[in-house]
């Protein structure tokens, strides 16, 4: 892919298998031989592609037996992410994405919100239900951790549905807040700016490098935050 090392698109590649769940824990990953046919690349090329995965903690090495896929880390079981098309059409609303900006920036230029020394992309836009506008969302995303979308425009689909199918993730960590909206919020949104809106920011990292950076601004009226407990020991 354009501006995409051979060895990252290859890592890019298996670990889109792992995220999908089409390759589940314990399954074997192609052999060595058989990566370098597909990929018509050496042996060193798949080395580094699937040593990347090994780092990364996706996948694990057993002697004389092969490479197979690791079982998830503990807070990829216990924390999910959101998808909020599916959320949207399990109301059973029509979901739409409107992308209102994509445009790649230097590190320095968003110092604070992801951490990261490469460059980045920047997206915005709005998700609609049943064509109200439903949540603005700002994001970033690190091109050292997930190359890939550097080739995406995403003017059809939502950064944070691209990178649930490509970008694996092994930490996460959210901040929800009651807010007003800013001035891009509340433009966007068709909102004044006393109306009461839920700030939803969120991290992911895998094995401590940044993946990406989201905050989701909903209107207070249309988004309730909903979980389910059972007491220790139960």
């Amino acid at each position: 892919m354009r501006g995409v090392a051979l060895h990252r698109r290859i890592t890019a590649d298996l670990a889109r298998e792992i995220a999908s769940g089409a390759w589940p824990p314990g399954h074997r990953v192609p052999i060595e031989h058989e990566l370098m046919a597909r990929y018509g690349c050496a042996r060193a090329t798949v080395g580094k592609a699937v040593g990347a995965l090994v780092v990364q903690g996706l996948v694990e090495r057993r002697r004389k037996a092969g490479t197979f896929v690791a079982a998830p880390h503990v807070s990829s079981a216990v924390l999910q992410i959101p998808d909020i098309r599916a959320e949207i059409e399990a109301r059973g609303q029509a979901y739409r994405w409107m992308r209102t900006v994509c445009r790649t920036r230097r590190p320095g230029t968003v110092e604070g919100r992801l951490a990261t020394d490469g460059p980045v992309l920047e997206v915005k836009g709005l998700h609609f239900a049943a064509g109200k506008a439903f949540a603005y969302e700002e994001r970033l995303i690190s091109l050292a951790e997930a190359p890939l979308a550097a080739d995406e425009d995403f003017a059809r689909e939502a950064p944070g549905a691209w990178l649930l199918a490509h970008a694996p993730w092994t930490e996460a960590r959210h901040e929800i807040s009651a807010i007003n909206p800013d001035p891009d919020a509340a433009a966007a949104l068709g909102l004044l700016s006393s109306h009461a809106c839920l700030s939803l920011k969120r991290w992911t990292w895998l094995q401590g490098a940044a993946i990406t950076y989201a905050r989701q601004i909903f209107p207070g009226e249309l988004i309730d935050l909903t979980a389910k407990f059972t007491p220790i020991g139960h």
